[in-house]
């Protein structure tokens, strides 16, 4: 069975960093693309960031543009994305799924295209 874990998150000051990791388990990333989504409290899930399954193509919300970078190493199996210059605002639990394409956050999909939600990972920005 697709499944993903999710792991880095914590607490972190604002204008802090944070490499979130999104771990593939019993399968081969390779073919897939791969979204990163976040719930904050009170609030709908949404895309935040995909890569293709070759990593030649990226997308990121408005919000975190120039301030996040996703990249895949399939080799390690694994994507991550990297979070700088974090906001308060950014505050959510984290989750990573394989989705069809990665084509705009407008079109990423509001469930896993393969297999399931995992549990997510928490990031708290505050002082």
């Amino acid at each position: 069975q697709l499944q993903l874990v999710e792991s880095g998150g914590g607490l972190v000051q604002p204008g802090g960093s944070l490499r979130l990791s999104c771990a593939a388990s019993g399968f081969t990333l390779d073919y897939y693309g791969i979204g990163w989504f976040r719930q904050a409290p009170g609030k709908e899930r949404e895309g935040v960031s995909c890569i293709s399954s070759s990593g030649g193509s990226t997308k990121y919300a408005d919000s975190v543009k120039g301030r996040f970078t996703i990249s895949r190493d399939n080799a390690k199996n694994t994507v991550y994305l990297q979070m700088n210059s974090l906001k308060p605002e950014d505050t959510a639990v984290y989750y990573c799924a394989a989705v069809r394409r990665c084509l705009s956050i407008a079109t990423m999909p509001t469930a896993p295209d393969f297999g399931s939600w995992g549990q997510g990972i928490q990031v708290t920005v505050s002082s």
